[in-house]
């Protein structure tokens, strides 16, 4: 049987900065860095999800949208990843499937290649409208309980 490699995901631009800085790192703070981390070799960098949509929009005066995008051009070899919080998408609170499906579609658009998708309450029902949608899109899904 022939072994699969081994494959790192690095998460410091999503979830370095979550608890040493409340998430407040700045989408221009992780300009200089992007290239030499997308010739890395990392299998993914997960970039977004939970507070990196609700931060910027709070507190940094930032368009959540942008980041990916611009980070998407800085590392065009490396899939980008965000974490999903099931029905509740990057939100506190259950969203309409409609609202998900539209959200995931648009997150692809943005850059995003592979969801890793959540639920606090490990409901598994929780994770079939996001799942649709990312295959919609065609891309690659992690469900996690």
């Amino acid at each position: 049987m022939a072994k699969s490699p081994l494959k790192i995901t690095d998460v410091t631009l999503r979830d370095g900065h979550q608890s040493s800085l409340a998430t407040r790192m700045r989408t221009e703070d992780m300009i200089p860095i992007a290239e030499k981390m997308d010739r890395s070799g990392f299998y993914s960098m997960e970039v977004w999800g939970g507070a990196t949509f609700d931060v910027p929009t709070r507190f940094l005066n930032e368009d959540p949208w942008e980041r990916p995008r611009i980070l998407k051009r800085l590392m065009p070899n490396t899939p980008l990843q965000m974490l999903l919080r099931g029905q509740n998408l990057v939100g506190y609170r259950h969203y309409a499937d409609d609202i998900v499906t539209a959200f995931v579609h648009h997150a692809a658009e943005v850059g995003i290649d592979i969801f890793r998708v959540f639920d606090a309450l490990n409901d598994e029902r929780n994770f079939e409208a996001s799942l649709r949608a990312i295959k919609e899109c065609g891309k690659h899904a992690q469900l996690t309980l």
